[in-house]
Order: structure tokens, then sequence, then C-alpha cells
């Protein structure tokens, strides 16, 4: 993340460039492409006035603040709480977005059973079943089949937002089969 700083009608103490900059690196954790992403800091003085405007540059996101008050470092806090709050609307957006995607997936099971023997055995569907996997982690998956008595589970994996089956081993231990995109 490359934070650039321009000053204008003072000349910054150099603390208050080393406060600022510590400040605005908090922003790295919501941007998505660290090594890309602008962040221009314009600090300014007019007559008591202290004023920040920040411009937030990342791909596919473009976002700005200003503030202003008696001290530049409450101007500072004050701006950064704006761009704070604007990114995690944003990621809240984007993860309601995802989560509307996934509740969307269903899930069909079929459960085939074989006719006849040897050579001539032919599969036959006995029963189809249609249902909503439930978000839930994978420990949370596992302490979920060991409670049951079933040899698998589908569920939607929280972190990855995939369907996934986790399934009892020949050897009681678990496995789990996550398609991958």
């Amino acid at each position: 993340m490359n934070i650039a700083f321009t000053f204008k009608n003072f000349e910054p103490s150099a603390h208050l460039k080393e406060y600022a900059e510590k400040r605005f690196e908090k922003l790295e954790k919501y941007l998505a492409n660290h090594d890309d992403s602008e962040v221009q800091v314009n600090l300014s003085v007019e007559k008591i006035r202290q004023m920040a405007e920040v411009t937030v540059s990342d791909d596919n996101l473009h976002l700005s603040a200003n503030e202003s008050s008696e001290d530049m470092y409450a101007t500072i806090d004050m701006v950064l709480d704006k761009l704070l709050a604007q990114m995690k609307r944003i990621r809240e957006k984007q993860k309601s977005k995802r989560a509307a995607k996934v509740a969307s997936k269903s899930v069909r099971m079929d459960v085939i059973s074989f006719v006849g023997e040897g050579q001539e055995r032919a599969k036959k569907i006995v029963t189809t079943d249609h249902f909503d996997p439930k978000p839930m982690d994978v420990e949370e998956a596992a302490m979920q089949l060991e409670s049951l008595d079933y040899e698998f589970l589908v569920f939607l994996n929280a972190e990855t937002t995939r369907v996934n089956v986790i399934y009892r081993r020949n050897d009681r231990e678990f496995g789990l089969i996550d398609p991958g995109v």
C-alpha cells in the first residue's frame, strides 16, 4: 500500500507524519490488492481550521472522505473513522451478496440400488432428496457427523462458501471433500 502525503500552508512535524502514516496503515486490512493500492492524504491549514482530505484507490474501489477541526491529530482520526466505516459497509454488502448466491444452492441426493446378480446388475434410483445445506465450519461439521449415525454429511463451508462433504473413513477418522472452484 502506497501512502502519499501533501501538506498545504504548514510544515508538518516528524511526529505528525509518523502518526498519520501509522493511522492510515489500518486501511490495509480492508484492501484487496495491498501492493497496488494507493492512499492520497491531503492535509491543510486555513486560519484555525485543520483539514484532511483522503482518497483511497484499489481494485474496483475508490473512496474519499474529508474532515476538519481545530486539531490536526483529531482531524486525522475523524477522517480515518469515516473511511473505515465506508470500507466496512462495502465489505458487509459484498458478504451479503455472496451469502445470497450461496443461499440459493441446493443439493440433490440420490440413493442408488443394484437390481439383479452378476454381470446383469442394473442401477436403479430408489429415492431422491433435495435439501439446503447449512453453513458451518469444518470443525462444526465433524462434531455434527460424530454425533449422528451417518457415514457422511453435506454442508456449506462457511469459510469457502462452497458445498463440502465430510465423511467417516474406515479407520473411524474423517475425510473432507471440497470440490473447489
